[in-house]
């Protein structure tokens, strides 16, 4: 049963524009931005983060450009909790920014140089100079999982004293797992009336775990990246999230499953990183059965071996023949070329798709079928035609 702490929906906050494009080597064109941005915003992504204001005047421009283009989705820019970096935001012709600070120690004195009164003086006057300046503010808590518990309480009470809407806690180095996520977002989610948000890295392959450990624990947002794009190994993938909240907590986020793949495809030709093909909900394999014991359940009822129906993403199954595959599928296979076969004709059949298989590494295609087919008859006839072989001098042993 799902914890009493989870809201009913949840806000989806992409930050591809900005995390996603910090992935080492990947950088968008002005063009490939607003295609993403669009695409994100038709389907039905709430929040996106698009840019670092701070990096100059054609990072303002493009975000200008992100902003004109008049799309639904609250957009969001990145700031680190510094003046200057609150002016270049005034630039962008956005209304919310993420006033990111280091709050771990180990940050804070070896990074910023500083101390935990200082981080909480910045908290203050850094909010309330920017709400004045007309934003609302979400306040990042960089390198939350590091950081002391009762600071980081003390961090997230400041930044609701200072007018902050949101706190976004970071596991800036991937290093949670879900129990340890649940237990601190349940301990803020009573510390605070804040929206709070989950921004979880994949270093050790738990972003998603620990993104749905903070919902249950009483998160309001979470913050993805489309096909789990980012620093080192990436973020939360935003597919992921999507449907895992809503196959297992049965929670909103507004977002279409039917348009992901698009978006996966939009995102993966513009960054350079290509989709493996098993890729959690949108890989191009993810609903191809081969194994024999999976085909023959799946041609009685796809329920068998299938959680996620992939009409939802307009997409079909796709049954393969292969070293894998019984005497079903090549039943199946031979049908869909308007050839029937019966179980026993399968099973001779079965040896040449296997070795096939291991030998090309590929599908048989039509033309291979029907040779397999031919042959199989041949070896059947030859077979026929061979005189049978005496056992009259086979020794028994009883």
């Amino acid at each position: 049963m799902v914890d009493n702490l989870v809201a009913p929906t949840v806000t989806i906050n992409d930050t591809t524009l900005r995390d996603g494009e910090q992935t080492a080597g990947v950088a968008f064109t002005l063009q490939e931005r607003m295609e993403i941005a669009h695409s994100l915003d038709e389907a039905g992504v709430s929040e996106l983060e698009v840019g670092i204001p701070a990096m100059g005047r054609q990072e303002q421009v493009e975000i200008r450009a992100i902003a004109a283009l008049g799309l639904k989705a609250r957009l969001i820019v990145w700031c680190r909790m510094l003046e200057e970096d609150l002016v270049a935001a005034g630039a962008c012709g956005v209304k919310t920014v993420n006033l990111s600070i280091c709050v771990s120690d180990q940050q804070i004195r070896s990074k910023l140089g500083r101390d935990r009164a200082w981080v909480l003086n910045q908290i203050s006057s850094l909010t309330r100079k920017a709400r004045a300046m007309g934003f609302d503010v979400c306040v990042g808590g960089e390198d939350s999982s590091r950081a002391d518990p009762e600071f980081l309480t003390r961090v997230v009470v400041a930044a609701q004293l200072a007018g902050a809407m949101r706190f976004r806690f970071a596991d800036t180095m991937g290093l949670l797992d879900p129990f340890s996520t649940f237990e601190v977002f349940r301990r803020l989610r009573h510390a605070t009336t804040l929206q709070l948000e989950i921004h979880a890295h994949n270093d050790l392959g738990l972003a998603t775990a620990n993104t749905l450990a903070a919902i249950r624990a009483g998160a309001t947002h979470a913050s993805t990246t489309v096909n789990g794009l980012g620093e080192r190994a990436g973020n939360a993938p935003l597919e992921e999230v999507v449907v895992a909240v809503r196959q297992l907590y049965s929670i909103d986020t507004g977002v279409s499953s039917r348009l992901l793949p698009g978006v996966s495809e939009l995102v993966a030709k513009a960054s350079g990183r290509p989709v493996p093909v098993n890729k959690s909900i949108v890989g191009e394999a993810i609903f191809t059965h081969e194994s024999g014991i999976h085909v023959s359940g799946i041609l009685r009822d796809p329920a068998n071996y299938q959680n996620i129906d992939p009409k939802e993403f307009g997409r079909s199954n796709r049954l393969v023949v292969g070293k894998h595959s019984g005497a079903a599928a090549l039943i199946w296979a031979y049908r869909q070329q308007g050839e029937s076969i019966d179980a026993d004709r399968a099973r001779e059949i079965l040896p040449l798709v296997r070795e096939h298989a291991a030998r090309t590494k590929r599908e048989p295609e039509a033309a291979d079928l029907f040779r397999f087919l031919d042959q199989a008859r041949e070896e059947r006839a030859d077979a026929g035609s061979r005189p049978p072989q005496c056992d009259c001098h086979r020794v028994v042993v009883a």
